[in-house]
């Protein structure tokens, strides 16, 4: 991630964020539950974001709804993998704790480390060692049989993760330009081979006129 995106994610701080008091029993339950979560992450952890918006946002109110979102698009219009989105909600977590200062970036900077070796080394151990024996028994019927019956599971998930980035931004049932928006977007992605960044460019345009 680079020193953009961390600007970038601090300026979104700034502005309504909580003040938080946490103490060495938080930062461990925070990497505890990332721990467990990576275990839950079919599809990829972006398919996980609606539990880490309970967890962080409803449960715990260690982040705010616009925090959560802006650092999934932040993360997610930025080169390398989508997981860095974690990383990016554990560093807002450490800036809402520790503020602006040089305190605020080391516990950032904490923030980012206990979520993202929570989120990768569980599943990172368990991926190496599922791959090489599926890999071994590919032929087997049962796990053909997994693999397609996981397939509605990944995509029942990122719908769940569409719609808590869609509900942030007020009452998405009486939102008409934001569905006309998602509808449209998911009719370039089938039918077309248009880049995704063009759509998040235009996305970030459209939200910067107030059209949505």
């Amino acid at each position: 991630m680079s020193a953009v995106d961390i600007n970038a994610a601090t300026t979104v701080t700034t502005a309504t964020a909580p003040l938080l008091n946490l103490g060495p029993t938080d930062w461990l339950h925070l990497f505890l539950y990332y721990l467990s979560l990576s275990l839950l992450a079919v599809g990829g952890a972006i398919a996980t974001a609606p539990d880490m918006h309970r967890y962080l946002v409803e449960r715990n109110a260690w982040l705010t709804d616009p925090q959560f979102s802006a650092s999934i698009a932040i993360a997610q219009a930025a080169p390398g993998p989508n997981v860095l989105f974690v990383a990016l909600l554990g560093w807002n977590v450490g800036i809402n704790a520790g503020g602006s200062g040089a305190a605020g970036w080391l516990l950032g900077a904490l923030g980012m480390a206990l979520c993202m070796l929570g989120v990768m080394l569980p599943s990172s151990l368990l991926t190496w060692l599922a791959t090489r024996w599926g890999h071994r028994n590919r032929e087997r019927r049962a796990v053909r049989a997994f693999k397609q019956g996981m397939a509605p599971v990944v995509i029942g998930l990122l719908l769940a993760t569409s719609w808590v980035l869609a509900r942030a931004h007020g009452v998405p049932a009486l939102d008409w330009p934001l569905w006309l928006l998602t509808a449209v977007t998911m009719l370039l992605v089938w039918r077309t081979k248009l880049h995704l960044l063009w759509m998040l460019g235009a996305g970030a345009l459209l939200g910067a006129l107030g059209l949505v």
